[in-house]
């Protein structure tokens, strides 16, 4: 099935590439220019490695510090799991292993030397998961912006899912789950539909002050520009890839999937007015232009 917005944007192309190179320059400025390979993979683990590197030279962990010297991938050659859109990352760390930090209230975790990856069962959910969402046009969004996934708690069909990425790591995301690999691709699309905005604003130097707000059905609160248009861009996304799958499901999931597109066209329909004012703050055509197309295509679902 096809993308619903051409997610291959050259800009975000750019933007890995220069980062990649900054980040060895910093971490390991001796070593020899790695091969090329796949830009995205090694952009969403040296951030991994510059985040662990720098917190083991502030706490004076010299070990740890060599370790990401000596491993400039994180040593992940052995932790991969394939899926439809190459190999993953898949982890499963304990809450009490995501703890916050002074540059970040949001919970987090770093690869690091005592990384293992998910149990079997977590890892085949993770593989099926990312296969619906490639096959329902969403591959190239997954590739590149959800290369690390963990995988948090396990809860019920209807329980709330809690999702979330930080910047500072970018094309991770962490996830709740209820052992359903659809359910599990919305919000693996949902997330990295995330990482790619962040990266997009970025790499097309867009700057979105504080100053201009909007009212946010999601958060029922008025919410900065910044959060209005994330939330525009990644909600539809799902709505997008819901839509496309409701028809291949059935039952309970069915019942919930249909509810969950009934009540995100709601909250979308409420932001037409908003969402096209908004847009106006972002300077770069072809982001714009992506932003506004899959609003309306899930307006029009």
């Amino acid at each position: 099935m096809d993308a619903p917005v051409d997610f291959d944007f050259p800009p975000i192309n750019r933007l890995h590439r220069s980062r990649i190179a900054k980040i060895r320059s910093i971490t390991h400025p001796t070593a020899p220019p790695p091969p090329a390979g796949d830009a995205a993979f090694d952009y969403a683990l040296a951030h991994h490695v510059l985040e662990g590197s720098e917190t083991a030279a502030r706490i004076h962990d010299s070990e740890s510090f060599d370790w990401y010297v000596a491993n400039p991938d994180a040593a992940i050659s052995e932790k991969l799991t394939p899926t439809a859109v190459g190999p993953r990352v898949v982890l499963s760390p304990a809450l009490t292993d995501l703890p916050r930090s002074p540059i970040s209230e949001t919970p987090y975790y770093v690869l690091r030397p005592e990384t293992s990856r998910a149990p079997l069962n977590l890892r085949s959910l993770a593989a099926s998961a990312y296969a619906s969402a490639a096959g329902n046009g969403f591959a190239e969004l997954l590739a590149a912006h959800a290369v690390v996934l963990c995988l948090l708690r396990a809860k019920q069909l209807g329980d709330t899912l809690d999702s979330w990425t930080i910047t500072r790591l970018p094309g991770t995301v962490f996830l709740d789950h209820v052992g359903d690999p659809v359910v599990l691709a919305r919000d693996l699309i949902h997330e990295a539909g995330h990482n790619w905005l962040n990266d997009a604003l970025a790499a097309t130097s867009c700057k979105i002050g504080d100053d201009v707000h909007f009212y946010s059905p999601w958060k029922q609160t008025v919410r900065p520009a910044f959060g209005f248009l994330h939330a525009c861009w990644a909600f539809p996304l799902t709505v997008i890839y819901t839509a496309r799958v409701l028809d291949h499901t059935g039952g309970d999931l069915r019942r919930f999937l249909a509810a969950y597109l009934a009540k995100q066209r709601t909250l979308l329909t409420s932001t037409r007015d908003d969402h096209a004012r908004a847009l106006q703050l972002i300077s770069d055509d072809g982001l714009r232009s992506r932003l506004q197309n899959v609003h309306n295509q899930a307006l029009g679902l």
